[in-house]
């Protein structure tokens, strides 16, 4: 499935959902001048004869017109704005505002760390960093959902009911779906479409509560009438204006609610589908998919959400959070149908729970989940290496099969990443301590001046936890460096804001005590910087603005030669190789840059304008990358941090080619 391809008709399904939001508007603009039209000749305000209907339209005039079309469309205008900027915070904002709580990457909680663990197994097939995963504590009813502007902010969410009825093979479908909600660019699609619709039943929400409000006070009005007689009366006719206007609003409001559900569904389904499909291309296995929509058909509370602030963001989750009325305004296709795409012979039979406890399985399922759990950091570690590395990640296992996990993963190399490592990278502070090592010199004295940054930290332990595991951090073979950070990024998004912006400035520090910045500390520093800043602060996504190769010729020429010259000693080798690149990317005529011109200033630059390109132009650009990269028929561990590097930056999953050996000439990248 191209994910990129998706991509870009989701930016193009866009556009046709602002067409309809325009349309729905102009829609609304015209029945409130009819409504207010209404309403002011149904009060005799408009000193036209009172027993006929032409005194509404004898009302009309264009200057009230460009008042009521100013007032709805400002109205709107604004709720979509305080919308956006409360939505737009990332996924973390998101799921909070659902009631989710993150679940730690240290929890002893069997489902929970079965669930991080299917979480970074599918990262691992999508080719992304692990992303914050949520629970919603309070939610009986079998539901998930991803939620983000980019990759770099992605979460995901899972309910309490589904870590109570999944098997594991189950949950690695519900979260391989998600997953490619992610890729595909649904979650920007979705964020946007909350925001829109939030803005045409705004005005339902002022009806609502004016109509409250004069009924509430009519009660108030009534009880008191008896003593204060008549003085009342004029109230009470102020406040039937009142009530008239609310159910005008909110009628218009309802009918913008009718607009918002055709324009949420129509959007929606064909999303669905397309992640259902693409969770089968993930797992490799279509019955995790197809008996996770089975055992939501067999499960009494089904995906029903209580939470009242779900109802925004109904299509961001797994499957349909309430009963509708009509099929017309689901926001998710019926599970026969979604069932049937993925398992044709399907018996129309489901799978049912005899009760919403915690999925035990047998007792040979319950000694295979404990012995997951204690090999899970060790496994982590050797799934994330072996696909930087390139001898990719195998099929992913069903429940029946988790002892043929380990061994099909296989165990980390002796004298490689370590149990030790492979925990510390799991907790907060041990996270914290890796990355600081990673990022230390061999020159014993600039050594200790870096450890003296970490000191003047002030967190206690960290100077310490840095210098125990110094030594074997630096004894780590260069190919495992970037797969322990990966695996320290979910802990590390667990600090504070307060403590990110420490860490990220001793960070910075410690590459600048030598008083220059190498190219292999500006990828870690970018992969950190990409994936952590979203968490805690505003970050600005990036534009498309290039469409074609020769947008970014000067820029891709800038990045190749980086990569011709660190990955090819050869003179003759390196040209080839450049030209190579280059021309897998369609362009012609370019000159590998002196090596003076491929500092580490200009390359940061060259990436960041790739950055801005179109969604079907960066699998080319990183192809271009990868070919020349293995032009001798491998990829060195070096190669391999610079293209994981550039891809993040790019807000792009890891190339295929990247986590192979090698890359066919002619291959897919």
């Amino acid at each position: 499935m191209d994910f990129y391809a998706e991509q870009d008709k989701a930016r193009r399904k866009t556009r046709w959902l602002v067409l309809l939001f325009v349309f729905a508007v102009l829609l609304l603009i015209g029945i409130s001048n009819l409504l207010i039209a209404a309403l002011v000749y149904s009060m005799g305000l408009t000193g036209m004869p009172a027993n006929t209907v032409d005194g509404v339209f004898l009302w009309f005039s264009w200057q009230r017109f460009a008042w009521v079309c100013a007032a709805v469309t400002g109205t709107v205008l604004l709720v979509i704005l305080f919308k956006w900027f409360q939505l737009a915070s990332g996924g973390k904002g998101v799921a909070e505002r659902l009631g989710g709580q993150r679940i730690l990457p240290q929890t002893d909680d069997p489902d929970q760390r079965r669930c991080l663990n299917v979480v970074e197994e599918m990262a691992l097939a999508a080719g992304l960093p692990v992303p914050p995963v949520y629970l919603l504590a309070g939610e009986r009813g079998i539901n998930a959902f991803a939620a983000g502007i980019s990759p770099g902010d992605a979460v995901i969410g899972i309910t309490q009911g589904s870590l109570n009825n999944f098997n594991r093979e189950q949950m690695q479908g519900v979260v391989a779906h998600e997953f490619s909600h992610i890729l595909n660019g649904d979650m920007r699609l979705n964020i946007r479409l909350a925001a829109m619709l939030k803005g045409i039943t705004f005005i339902s929400d002022i009806g609502g509560m004016l109509v409250r409000g004069t009924m509430r006070r009519r009660g108030t009005l009534s009880g008191r009438s008896t003593s204060f007689g008549s003085g009342t009366s004029g109230r009470s006719g102020k406040s039937a204006q009142i009530m008239l206007l609310g159910l005008a609003l909110w009628l218009l409001g309802w009918l913008g609610g009718l607009f918002a559900g055709f324009i949420k569904a129509a959007v929606s389904r064909q999303r669905e589908l397309l992640a259902d499909a693409s969770a089968v291309q993930f797992t490799r296995n279509p019955g995790g998919v197809a008996d996770a929509l089975k055992v939501i058909g067999g499960y009494v509370p089904g995906t029903v959400i209580v939470e009242a602030r779900a109802g925004e963001l109904s299509h961001i989750f797994f499957g349909q959070i309430s009963t509708v009325l009509w099929q017309f305004f689901a926001t998710h296709p019926p599970l026969p149908e979604r069932i049937r795409r993925i398992e044709p012979g399907w018996d129309g039979e489901y799978i049912k729970r005899d009760r919403d406890t915690s999925y035990q399985g047998t007792p040979q399922d319950r000694v295979r989940r404990e012995t997951e759990r204690r090999a899970a950091a060790t496994a982590a570690a050797a799934i994330l290496a072996r696909a930087v590395l390139g001898e990719g990640a195998g099929p992913l296992v069903t429940e029946a099969a988790a002892d043929a996990e380990f061994a099909d993963v296989g165990e980390p190399p002796t004298g490689e990443i370590s149990e030790q490592l492979a925990e510390q990278a799991h907790d907060p502070l041990g996270a914290n301590a890796i990355a600081y090592g990673l990022m230390m010199s061999r020159d014993p004295a600039e050594q200790e001046a870096q450890l003296q940054l970490v000191a003047a930290t002030g967190v206690r332990g960290m100077e310490a936890t840095v210098r125990q595991l110094l030594g074997e951090l630096q004894a780590l073979s260069v190919e495992w460096r970037l797969p322990l950070l990966e695996m320290s990024l979910p802990a590390l998004k667990c600090m504070s804001e307060q403590q990110y912006r420490q860490f990220k400035d001793t960070l910075l520090k410690i590459t600048r005590t030598d008083q220059r910045l190498d190219l292999y500390e500006w990828c870690m520093f970018q992969v950190v910087r990409h994936y952590l800043d979203p968490e805690f602060v505003q970050v600005k996504p990036s534009r498309p603005r290039h469409r074609k190769p020769v947008h970014v010729r000067q820029q891709l020429r800038t990045v190749i030669s980086v990569l011709a010259w660190r990955g090819h000693a050869d003179a003759n080798e390196r040209e080839a190789a450049f030209a190579r690149g280059v021309e897998s990317v369609g362009l012609h005529n370019l000159q590998l840059r002196p090596l003076d011109e491929c500092g580490v200033a200009e390359f940061s630059r060259a990436v960041t304008t790739l950055a801005d390109s179109y969604p079907l132009l960066k699998p080319r650009l990183l192809k271009g990358m990868a070919q020349c990269a293995a032009h001798d028929g491998k990829l060195t561990a070096e190669e391999c941090e610079i293209l994981v590097a550039v891809a993040a930056v790019m807000d792009c999953p890891v190339p295929a080619s990247v986590r192979r050996q090698s890359v066919a000439v002619d291959g897919p990248a």
